[in-house]
């Protein structure tokens, strides 16, 4: 599942425009993640990305267009890995693979999902296109492979539906609230083998729920 992302088209793809487009982005993902889309300036996001403010509107026609850019790239991220879950997977590998990947995704991009979280909250206006009928199709379809698992005898029978958004939440957590648990566990911030053992403690609780056995 992805939605358009209001950009120029049609130029060549070049290791520098990825270069250029790269820092944009990551530059952009801190500044919406600390003020905001409104409290946000295209000028700042340039300086944060070492690149003339013009460079921007070259890439991105408007900050909007660099929002949703933002937004897009995570969810592009996030689907890629939630999309090669099958039912003939071994439930208890894929799940585990998955829960590892968007662990990942939190510690290496934290702001993009903290970007998301916010723009979920505000209403999510932004994501209109995304939350289309089909997302609900797609949505629907990572459900049958849960559902085809527990018709197959894989896992026990849960509910498809509210194990994906605890899967979700709780991976998401650990990027959106990380101040929340750098403060209660007197840390300055998490690191990659906190991540790693976090994974690891996700992994136990959510598959042993399911009734699968755990690799690790």
């Amino acid at each position: 599942m992805t939605f358009e992302v209001p950009a120029h088209a049609g130029k060549p793809a070049s290791r520098i425009r990825q270069k250029n487009e790269e820092a944009i982005l990551k530059a952009a993902e801190i500044e919406f993640a600390r003020h905001g889309f409104k409290g946000t300036s295209m000028n700042t996001i340039a300086q944060n990305a070492g690149l003339p403010k013009a460079n921007l509107h070259y890439y991105f026609t408007n900050k909007l267009g660099l929002y949703i850019g933002v937004l897009s790239n995570i969810i592009q991220l996030w689907d890629s890995t939630f999309n090669t879950l099958t039912a003939e997977d071994d439930p208890a590998e894929a799940l585990t693979r998955y829960i590892r990947a968007k662990m990942e995704f939190s510690r290496r991009q934290p702001q993009a999902s903290r970007v998301f979280a916010m723009e979920v909250i505000s209403g999510g206006e932004c994501l209109t296109e995304y939350f289309n009928q089909d997302y609900r199709t797609w949505f629907q379809g990572r459900a049958n492979v849960f559902q085809a698992w527990i018709d197959a005898g894989k896992m026990d029978p849960v509910d498809p539906v509210n194990l994906i958004f605890l899967l979700w939440g709780s991976t998401q957590h650990y990027a959106d609230f990380a101040t929340q648990i750098c403060r209660v566990t007197g840390r300055t911030k998490l690191t990659k083998q906190d991540m790693v053992d976090a994974s690891d403690n996700l992994i136990r609780i959510i598959l042993k729920g399911c009734g699968l056995t755990p690799a690790i």
